[in-house]
């Protein structure tokens, strides 16, 4: 959320206000509970702080009344002795109550983001496909570290506000009423241009901001590694860069406009600072000179304008606490949304734990919807035999992927049911669940480390003979050792140091070193061209052996050496049998498999020959959809 200058919410922030609430207060100091202690001794300090502070400006007017008028030396150094020890002690309080509360602060963001990281790591996968990933980031790093601002400014701020004032309060009027008076009279004066100074500020900081995201996109779009391909590719560095210079200077601009409302703004507060105690001054001179007050001294008068320059700035912030208040609850509002969110895929109590292996795996009657406006599984029900490999195909968006998510629970079923061994997956212990089953998708993910790293992902305490087995496996081991670092090879963010192919083979390397009781291969060669899948082909085919598998693929040469054919289409199982079965079917499948062949066809410059007929050697490596 965008946030408004300090002292002002921006119509989003006043949108979005948080009710305040007994709960959520409550919710909040649960957090600082643990640290009650410290902060008891925060408070001490700042109160301490606040009334040792006072002593150096009272000090200024025995100064003046007796040393200084009454022409004593030993004295005048006496007092300027106590005036810097209690300035000495008071900054040295000021010191420890800043480390305590820092303390405090960095042990609530450590808790803070430990439990929603922990959180975030149970949400059920449909949570990390609909939320922005900048959101998710955003609440956790930027959000929560901004607790520390709330600890160390607004909740700090107020109680070290609210102590001087009081403190610097009981000083004045103790000293003369009449001038105390007077110096508050100002105070007004220092409210009102903070207000109508700071609107304007407010709107160029708004254009300002609008401005600066313009420019972020700008870099974020053309310096990114596939914008800065794009630009390179289109020759369109030189205009890019003239994009860049026009917003560029615009925020520059603007920039300078509000630091000169800045300046301008700084000024007028530094002038009505000033007037306080020169109005204290002409009103205490009146009082001297016509003795309106034979108590009133110079002292006293010079004392009230050390201490009234200690009121004015704690009183301009505590203006603006409601703002800092309604902005730290808000904080704490988005952090909550996240912890509210339920999970809706948990772990049951004495979740059971058969033996999955070589054990049928039964769809009965699956429905389920992303949406409530369309529903993408109608009525599925198949059965893969355990030990078996299984091909589900279908046309894009069918929701073959969704079916196989069914297994480790990425996602549940509305209505039937998915079962291993005779149970149904959402009784099994969801994390034995998923230590059964390896997957490799489409998608290859790699974290940005080192190969061997990646490779550990799947078992942590694998010794180097059985990381080298398995990339040997997956024809992915000459690569490695080639490279000078060899498995210490660092991957780049998200793999991109490697080919499409490399990453797939790490992958499938990763997932025979798991070892897993069932197998899923979602698109698992897409990235392989018919080389590298050839490589590999014989690996798939060992790790698949008396494994239950599941294949989605739109290589023939996978398919065929399926088992079944599970053809999904219109939210159920149109089709089911061998390769062979399906094709005299004359069905989807048929249909999926001659479009495709006369694609290759017309590639190639042949004529289309009649389908019975067809060599299935010649279409190996083609793509069935």
């Amino acid at each position: 959320m965008r946030m408004g200058p300090r002292g002002f919410l921006t119509e989003e922030e006043k949108k979005n206000k948080p009710k305040v609430d007994k709960k959520l207060l409550k919710r909040i100091a649960s957090y600082m509970k643990p640290y009650r202690l410290q902060f008891a001794l925060v408070i001490f300090s700042i109160l301490l702080s606040a009334v040792v502070g006072l002593f150096p400006s009272i000090i200024t007017g025995q100064i003046v009344d007796k040393a200084l008028l009454g022409d004593d030396l030993g004295l005048l150094i006496k007092l300027l002795i106590a005036a810097f020890l209690a300035l000495t002690v008071s900054q040295v309080i000021s010191v420890v109550e800043s480390y305590i509360n820092a303390w405090i602060s960095q042990r609530i963001i450590f808790d803070m983001k430990n439990e929603m990281y922990r959180h975030l790591q149970w949400m059920p996968h449909s949570f990390f496909t609909t939320e922005k990933q900048g959101d998710i980031i955003t609440r956790m790093n930027t959000d929560i570290s901004g607790v520390s601002s709330v600890i160390s400014n607004t909740l700090s701020s107020c109680v070290n506000n609210f102590a001087t004032v009081i403190t610097t309060l009981i000083a004045l009027f103790t000293m003369s009423v009449p001038l105390a008076l007077v110096g508050i009279l100002i105070i007004p004066l220092l409210i009102l241009p903070t207000r109508n100074v700071g609107q304007n500020r407010y709107k160029l900081l708004t254009k300002t901001q609008e401005k600066n995201d313009e420019l972020n996109q700008v870099i974020n779009e053309t310096l990114s590694v596939s914008g800065s391909m794009l630009v390179k590719l289109f020759t369109r560095e030189d205009k890019e860069y003239e994009n860049f210079v026009e917003v560029n200077e615009q925020v520059t601009k603007l920039s300078l406009k509000e630091q000169r409302s800045g300046k301008w703004f700084r000024v007028m507060m530094g002038m009505f600072t000033q007037v306080g105690p020169l109005l204290i001054y002409f009103a205490g001179g009146i009082c001297i000179i016509k003795k309106y007050d034979p108590n009133l001294t110079v002292g006293v008068v010079t004392a009230t304008v050390a201490l009234i320059n200690r009121l004015y700035r704690p009183v301009e912030s505590l203006m603006n606490l409601g703002v800092d208040f309604t902005r730290s609850l808000a904080l704490f509002t988005r952090i909550f949304d996240y912890f509210d969110r339920e999970n809706p895929l948990t772990s049951p109590e004495n979740g059971v734990k058969p033996d999955v292996a070589n054990k049928d795996i039964v769809y009965d009657h699956v429905k389920f919807s992303y949406t409530p406006e369309k529903e993408l599984l109608k009525d599925v029900s198949f059965t893969v035999p355990g030990g078996k490999m299984y091909a589900i195909v279908g046309p894009s968006g069918s929701g073959k992927s969704t079916v196989v998510n069914f297994i480790p629970r990425l996602y549940d079923v509305e209505e039937g049911s998915v079962t291993i061994a005779g149970e149904d997956v959402r009784k099994f212990d969801l994390t034995y669940l998923r230590q059964q089953i390896g997957v490799v998708t489409q998608d290859t993910y790699l974290f940005n480390g080192t190969i061997k790293e990646n490779l550990l992902y799947a078992k942590d305490d694998a010794t180097d003979e059985e990381i080298e087995k398995a990339c040997k496996i997956a024809s992915i081991h000459d690569f490695i050792v080639k490279q000078p670092d060899g498995y210490d090879t660092m991957v780049g963010n998200r793999g991109l140091k490697l080919s499409g192919g490399e990453k797939q083979r790490i992958s499938i390397a990763r997932v025979i070193l798991k070892d897993p009781k069932i197998l899923i291969l979602d698109e698992a060669t897409s990235a392989l061209d018919s080389i590298s899948e050839n490589a590999i082909s014989e690996a798939l085919e060992v790790l698949m052996q008396n494994r239950t598998s599941i294949v989605i693929a739109h290589r023939l040469s996978t398919i065929m050496k399926a088992e079944k054919i599970v053809v999904i289409a219109d939210g159920h199982v149109a089709e089911l049998g061998t390769h062979q079965e399906l094709l005299e079917k004359n069905g989807i499948y048929r249909d999926l498999y001659e479009t495709q062949f006369r694609q290759v066809l017309d590639m190639q410059g042949q004529e289309e020959k009649d389908p019975p007929e067809w060599e299935e050697k010649n279409m190996i490596q083609n793509d069935v959809y």
